[in-house]
């Protein structure tokens, strides 16, 4: 069946499945690029932290990556605004930048795993992990713009204690509170539940077949990518 004559696709799936895509691809860094956190920048703060009284395998790659994540959010903001005035497929095109940047991390990856191997520090694990570093500050700033409406998707803090408190509340709330607080839920659980399955997911599926699985978020980006193109069935 043409995917124009399906049923719209539910605004919170795509925010599932963005989570999904930022909690796999966190893993995948952390696991493979010494702790390396790539979806947001809190955790590697911490990890410099630790690496600079002890260990200090790739802390040049950690301290790289704020530059890179702060250049990639102001320049996804940039093409943002002249898509926008273009009037191109803003999030549809940020997406597949994303996509691009995904691919380049597994091509990557796998360049340095060919051949020294990954080494802390050594130029190849470093230029991975800027890669998707900054495929995932595209992601972190979509979140805060255009797609604001999913929620965060790649910082799962704020969300879980947002769940915390609104099912605390909803045991007490009046019929109008109820409405708003189920609202928020319906948007904000699948994003926890899609980062924490794509978190356990990535960590399997390196520990099986190395950088080759992170082209299933690169797959899962261009099915929300294609369902954000204009002409495609419109979201619920």
């Amino acid at each position: 069946m043409a995917l124009e004559n399906q049923k719209p696709i539910p605004a919170s799936m795509h925010g599932c499945v963005l989570s999904f895509v930022a909690g796999f691809v966190d893993v995948v860094g952390f696991v493979a690029l010494f702790g390396l956190f790539t979806a947001h920048v809190t955790g590697n703060f911490i990890m410099i932290g630790v690496e600079l009284t002890g260990n200090s395998d790739g802390l040049a790659t950690k301290l790289l990556a704020l530059p890179a994540f702060v250049i990639a959010v102001a320049a996804t903001r940039v093409l943002e605004a002249n898509f926008a005035r273009r009037q191109r497929p803003v999030v549809a095109l940020l997406l597949a930048i994303e996509c691009l940047f995904l691919l380049l991390f597994i091509g990557t990856g796998l360049w340095a795993k060919a051949g020294a191997g990954l080494t802390a520090n050594a130029l190849p694990s470093t230029l991975a992990g800027m890669l998707a570093v900054v495929a995932m500050g595209i992601q972190n700033a979509l979140s805060r713009t255009a797609l604001a409406d999913l929620g965060p998707t790649t910082i799962m803090t704020g969300n879980t204690t947002q769940v915390v408190i609104d099912l605390v509340d909803l045991t007490s709330a009046s019929p109008e509170q109820t409405g708003a607080i189920v609202t928020r839920l319906r948007k904000m659980l699948p994003a926890v539940v899609g980062f924490a399955a794509g978190a356990v997911l990535g960590a399997l599926a390196y520990q099986a077949v190395s950088f080759w699985c992170v082209f299933l978020p690169v797959l899962l980006l261009a099915a929300v990518c294609r369902q954000r193109w204009p002409g495609r069935v419109a979201l619920a």
